[in-house]
């Protein structure tokens, strides 16, 4: 093989690990809606109770650094809005629930409404804004406070 077609074999793979890298990171942290009947029990993920209204369920690893910010950015929420709970639940600890609920990277975060039906999903970091949103929408609101 010739140093050129060399070049060009490296130069497309660097390419194509650049897509993939940033389609990747244009989803990672999104809202994606759910539409199913999937219905989580507090006692499923070993909770206490989950919020009257919402609920923003998190999984988490010991060693993830984006769970620390997210558990704050999540926390943060539930607390400015009334029936609305945060709760997370470490996988370290309870490794089935990673299969029962598909969970492929850390945090993911489900959102429940008040009857524990899933109605999103977040992989990755989760977003203030667009869970905001997703809370108000669920929640019934049009309106949607910074």
């Amino acid at each position: 093989m010739n140093g050129f077609a060399a070049l060009g074999i490296l130069l497309g793979l660097v390419a194509v690990a650049t897509a993939v890298g940033l389609a990747w990171r244009a989803t990672t942290g999104r809202v994606r809606a759910i539409r199913g009947d999937d219905v989580v029990q507090a006692a499923d993920v070993g909770a206490e109770a989950f919020g009257g209204r919402a609920t923003l369920l998190q999984f988490s690893t010991e060693f993830c650094a984006p769970c620390r910010s997210t558990a704050r950015v999540l926390g943060a929420l539930a607390d400015s809005l009334g029936g609305v709970s945060h709760v997370e639940v470490d996988l370290t600890d309870r490794p089935a629930l990673a299969d029962r609920f598909h969970i492929l990277q850390t945090p993911t975060t489900l959102v429940l409404d008040g009857n524990g039906t899933v109605r999103a999903r977040i992989g990755g970091a989760a977003r203030a804004d667009d869970v905001r949103t997703t809370l108000h929408h669920i929640l019934g609101s049009d309106h949607v406070s910074a």
